[in-house]
Parts: structure tokens; sequence; C-alpha cells
């Protein structure tokens, strides 16, 4: 039997058989932990460029809280330390 020597199901080889057949060679690449960023830019949709630029602007709006945070917090400090 063919799953013995390949432990791979009949199932799984009929699914990739399918998606072979609809979409050609490039449907069966691996893409898992590929994101918008690992695209090409100019091969990316107009839809994919807005969701890479949201999440790039949301991804800097975190950062800088995160800042903002610590310099308060940096202040909170000097202040409670100064001789008075």
């Amino acid at each position: 039997k063919a799953e013995t020597v390949y432990h791979v199901s009949y199932q799984q080889v009929y699914g990739w058989v399918r998606k072979y057949k609809a979409n050609g060679p490039e449907a069966l690449r691996d893409r898992r932990g590929h994101t918008l960023k690992s695209k090409p830019k100019d091969s990316l949709t107009e839809e994919e460029n807005y969701k890479l630029r949201i999440k790039e602007l949301e991804e800097r709006n975190q950062y800088l809280e995160a800042e903002n945070g610590l310099i308060k917090k940096l202040k909170e400090i000097e202040r409670r330390n100064r001789p008075v």
C-alpha cells in the first residue's frame, strides 16, 4: 500500500491532484508562515496593499504607545527619586 511507504493518505493525494488541476503547480506551494510582507510589492493587489499598510500602521502605533508608556514611567521614577 502506498500509505505505508509514504505515510500519506489517499484523501491527501486526491486533494493535491485537485489543487494542481485547478491552479497549476503554484497551488501546491507551501505558504505556511508567509505573510503579505513576504510577497513582492508589485505582485500585491490593491486590497492586499491596503491591508499591509494598515498592519504596518497598527504595528507602528503599538510601538509608539509602548514607547510613550516607558517614557512616562521613566519620568515618574525620576520625579520620585528627585531630592526635595
